[in-house]
């Protein structure tokens, strides 16, 4: 279950660097040249790059955290920010009729789902 966990956490943690870095760095215009973050229109250069810099936090929580040995509650913490994250984005994506970004949303909610879960709960059984 371990390995399963750290990939779980790898590939989220990468998806949301990979999501999280033009959103924080690469400014709203270059950003909404993917049709995909249209989105952005509705809310401020400010809350974008709020989101941006939640998905790399987030990502480290998932990675770094644990690879150095500190902080070992923040792998559950980033995975149920992530929740929260995807969970306000699949809102703003029903709101806008996207319905193939809210499936996107709700795979990233069972993955991160699945790691609050085997970090909480399996450790108990053990």
């Amino acid at each position: 279950m371990n390995i399963a966990l750290w990939i779980v956490q790898a590939l989220l943690a990468l998806a949301l660097l990979a999501s999280g870095t033009p959103k924080t760095f690469g400014g709203k215009a270059k950003l909404m040249q993917d049709p995909k973050m249209t989105w952005a229109q509705d809310f401020p250069d400010s809350t974008v790059r709020f989101i941006g810099l939640a998905e790399i936090a987030a990502a480290l929580g998932l990675i770094a955290a644990p690879l150095l040995g500190v902080w070992m509650w923040s792998v559950v913490a980033a995975a149920a920010g992530v929740m929260a994250l995807m969970a306000g984005a699949a809102v703003v994506h029903l709101r806008r009729k996207e319905n193939q970004a809210i499936a996107v949303n709700i795979v990233f909610i069972l993955l991160a789902a699945f790691v609050v879960y085997g970090r909480i709960v399996e450790p108990l059984h053990a």
